[in-house]
């Protein structure tokens, strides 16, 4: 499926998300769960700045999600991330059973600007959600959010 115009709505919403975790001092990264219906039900941004590495957005909506939907309703629902799920994302994604993923910026994106910054590798392998969960639907980039969120990550990572 492609990203289509609501899509685009909602990762515009993961781009600001973002840009707020980057202005308190943390990674850029912003994600939210919608459901069937269109509704957000959960949004979040990065909050590893204080050292917990596992605060990640997509991973909170998956723990959130667990925790206040059923089954049926999490299938069901689009998690929208500016980013690519990291492996642990992914995982915890699949696990709790939620459905369709969309990005902004794919993970092969920002390890080629990491990359081309010189800044130092992730400590986790930039695997596809797909290598991780094979199962989830994985729609993205989006090619109207790249120069936005190369100058968000750029500016968090040395561009």
């Amino acid at each position: 499926m492609a990203v289509s115009e609501d899509d685009l709505e909602h990762l515009r919403r993961c781009a600001d998300l973002a840009r707020l975790a980057l202005q308190g001092g943390d990674e850029p990264f912003g994600s939210l769960l919608v459901d069937h219906e269109g509704a957000v039900r959960f949004e979040d941004h990065n909050r590893v700045k204080d050292g917990d590495a596992t605060r990640h957005p997509e991973f909170a909506i998956a723990r959130w999600a667990a925790e206040n939907l059923d089954v049926e309703q999490r299938a069901l629902s689009t998690v929208y991330t500016s980013g690519e799920h990291c492996p642990m994302c992914a995982a915890a994604h699949a696990w709790v059973g939620l459905g369709r993923i969309v990005c902004a910026a794919t993970s092969a994106q920002l390890t080629q600007w990491l990359r081309d910054w010189g800044a130092p590798p992730s400590p986790v392998a930039p695997l596809p959600i797909n290598t991780v969960a094979p199962g989830v639907v994985v729609d993205g980039p989006a090619p109207e959010l790249t120069e936005t969120m190369k100058l968000l990550y750029g500016k968090a990572f040395g561009g």
